[in-house]
């Protein structure tokens, strides 16, 4: 990204904390539409945000954090892709479960919670299984879609060259269905924040998700828009440097277009 693009996001942001700063001026000492500790101001967050960094609270809880939510997203991505592909070898299963996986994706992550503190205790495996549960489906249904939709000319053309079985899968399909199944990768990594914040809210010691809790039951609303700002950097931040370049790097391989 060039310096100009840099300063053009910058700009952006600020006239969006410029935005917000009004907004509450408006609503809170103008118009006394609501109170102020019902919806913060931006200095109000940022203060919050540095007592956080002062105490280090915030530094241990990104840590817990971050730790579960790779173990759930690696878990959930070995057991996604591997369904994924059980699904489209297997075609008279896959039809039938299909539907099925398509229904537990529908289910809220908080949903899990019950049968992970009933199978695991309140435990770090608890907060785990959430995770994986939250982003499994995703991931095995952009794999299932990814590999259908591969262009037949593909599979034609190595077959004449002898490829079948494991070595076509290997050799053309998988790789023709890359783009895809990263797409849904990057899908199941925003299921997988979900779920780690209804783990760590219900089942947790520490964690962003649990500091979130704790500023809702102090009423320090302050604090809770404050985790919520650090955890939209974070997903963005890895998004940027993860998906982003593992996406960049595909479609140049592809020859796709990067950017529109």
């Amino acid at each position: 990204m060039t310096v100009i693009g840099v300063l053009k996001k910058i700009v952006f942001y600020i006239a969006l904390v410029a935005i917000w700063e009004l907004v509450y001026k408006l609503g809170v000492d103008v118009f006394s539409i609501w109170k102020s500790y019902t919806f913060p101001s931006p200095f109000q967050v940022a203060k919050s945000l540095y007592n956080l960094v002062k105490d280090n609270t915030l530094f241990v809880a990104i840590l817990a954090s971050m730790g579960r939510l790779l173990l759930g997203y690696l878990l959930s991505v070995v057991i996604g892709l591997s369904l994924g592909l059980f699904i489209v070898r297997f075609k008279y299963i896959g039809d039938n479960i299909k539907a099925l996986i398509l229904g537990l994706q529908t289910l809220p992550s908080i949903c899990w919670v019950p049968f992970a503190i009933l199978w695991y205790g309140i435990s770090e495996q608890s907060i785990i299984f959430v995770i994986a549960m939250g982003s499994i489906f995703s991931i095995s249904i952009a794999t299932e879609g990814a590999i259908s939709n591969v262009y037949p000319l593909y599979i034609k053309a190595a077959k004449t060259m002898g490829a079948k079985g494991l070595k076509l899968y290997i050799n053309v399909i998988i790789p023709a269905a890359l783009p895809g199944i990263v797409a849904g990768m990057k899908q199941g990594w925003s299921f997988a924040w979900r779920a780690l914040m209804a783990g760590e809210m219900i089942s947790s010691s520490k964690g962003l998700g649990y500091v979130l809790m704790v500023g809702r039951d102090v009423g320090d609303i302050s604090q809770v828009v404050a985790v919520m700002v650090v955890i939209i950097a974070l997903g963005l931040l890895l998004d940027k440097v993860v998906f982003g370049r593992i996406e960049t790097n595909i479609r140049q391989k592809w020859g796709l277009k990067t950017e529109i």
